[in-house]
Formats: C-alpha cells, structure tokens, sequence
C-alpha cells in the first residue's frame, strides 16, 4: 500500500513538472489540475507556479527589450486615444499572447492591420478559490491584440493600417502607419463605425488636396464619385442601425375591404 501511494504521488509530480516545462512565456495563472472525476481540483505546487511565474518574467523583458521607436510610436499613439499611460500600455502589449503579430505588422509586405481592443474582459481572482475548484471572476477592463474575428468588440477598437509594403522602420513609421479608433461600447459596431466615417474620415477625404495620379483633385469626377458612394454608404448605414434599433413601427391599419378575397394583382389594383 505504500508503495502504491508514492508511485500515485510520483505520478503527479511528473505531470505537474511536464506542464510547467512546457508553459510558455504569455501571461500565467496559476493553473488548476481537473481529476477525472470532475469533481475535485489539485492546485500545483508552489514551485511550479515559481517556476512558471519566473519564465513568464524572462518572456515579458525580452520583448521589453525589443521595444524600439516604432513600438514606441504605437504606444503613444494608443495612450492617447484610449486615455492609458505609456506605461500600461506598454505592460498590456509585452504581456499579450498575440505579441509576435506586432513584429509581422512592421514587416516587409506584412500584415496590413494591427487591432487593439480596449474592453472589459472576465478576469480570475486566483486568490478567491472556492470549495469546488473553482474560481470567483470580476469584469475588469483590459487592453489587448485582436485579430478582429475572433472576440466580440464590446468597447474600443483602436487599429493600425499600413499604407504601402514597405518595411516599416523608425524613421518611417510616422509616414507608413495610420491610426484610427471608434467606440463600440455595449456592442454598438453600428454606431461607432458610423461616427468615425461621418466625423472623422468623410471630413478629411472631403478636405484632402492631393489625390495621387488624379491630378484634378476634387475637381475630378473620378474623386465625385468615390466620395459620392462614401456618403450613401454612411447613409445606408445609418438606416440599418436604426432599423435594428427598432426606430420603425409598423401601425394597425383599418380597413374596409376583405382583402382574402383578392384572388390576383387586378384584384388588388381595383381595391386600390
């Protein structure tokens, strides 16, 4: 019998090591071991929560030392939108899991948009663990990298677009990189996507001089037309908004003709 404990206890040990040589250098946890009977939770131990703690500090200087003038301008730019210090931005982008896209947007021919959600995210309290395992969760707001599909954007989105395929350097990063925001609180993509269009680009399109190749400028029709089809579409997304916030009610109408006994148009049109 007690030889069969400790070889049950070793067993666990071994897991335990496994999971924390394989942990990365993301943000950590304090991780949760399930049974499998669901029904219990094993906590690791405190040398392997150390240890993963440890490596998750060696992860975040190492990309602090990677940040350079070009990050340097994104975390200005992101501080003064959202209303964040450098700082905190700073320590919310070395501590993102999706770090390494930052490094493939400023690339040759790289990504053509870096996305930053600013929104409250369903935080763990480690400390709060209760009886079955489980832990006590608090909405907490958050700055983190999006690739755009696969969170809901429930607050700010602030973005980055690239405007040639440039590698993007120190020297250029203020000339090559545009940055843009709009706010989505609650849900509302609608509403935020139609102030940045209506406030924010439809006016600087509007006042724009130089056009490239279109030596006319505004003059052109060329230019008229693109910035005709800018503004119904910032119309056409308008009616949508409200339609599905409910601006249109349909009414009862009374009326005196019995309208199951139209049989075809003609009827229809008689009835008229």
């Amino acid at each position: 019998t007690e030889s069969k404990f400790r070889r049950h206890g070793g067993d666990l040990k071994t897991r335990s090591t496994e999971l924390g040589s394989a942990a990365t250098g993301s943000p950590v946890t304090p991780l949760l071991l399930a049974s499998t009977t669901g029904k219990k939770s094993i906590v690791l131990s405190s040398e392997t929560r150390k240890e993963l703690a440890k490596q998750a500090k060696v992860t975040k200087e190492e990309r602090r030392a990677q940040i350079d003038q070009r990050y340097k301008y994104l975390i200005s730019r992101l501080a003064d939108g959202i209303g964040l210090s450098e700082q905190q931005v700073e320590e919310a982008i070395i501590s993102d899991d999706k770090f390494q896209l930052i490094e493939q947007f400023f690339g040759s021919s790289g990504l053509k948009k870096l996305i930053f959600f600013y929104q409250d995210v369903l935080q763990k309290l480690n400390t709060s663990l209760r009886s079955d395992g489980s832990t006590n969760s608090l909405l907490q707001k958050k700055l983190f990298i999006s690739m755009g599909s696969t969170e809901n954007i429930m607050g700010t989105c602030a973005f980055f677009l690239r405007t040639s395929d440039k590698v993007i350097t120190a020297s250029n990063v203020s000339q090559e990189v545009n940055f843009g925001m709009f706010d989505s609180t609650n849900g509302k993509i609608l509403q935020g996507l139609e102030f940045f269009l209506s406030q924010v680009m439809a006016p600087a399109l509007k006042s724009q001089e130089n056009w490239g190749a279109v030596k006319e400028g505004l003059k052109s029709s060329q230019v008229q037309d693109f910035l005709h089809s800018v503004d119904k579409f910032m119309g056409t997304l308008s009616s949508s908004r409200q339609n599905i916030e409910d601006k249109i009610q349909l009414t009862k109408v009374d009326i005196d003709i019995d309208i199951s006994s139209l049989q075809n148009p003609s009827d229809y049109i008689a009835a008229g």
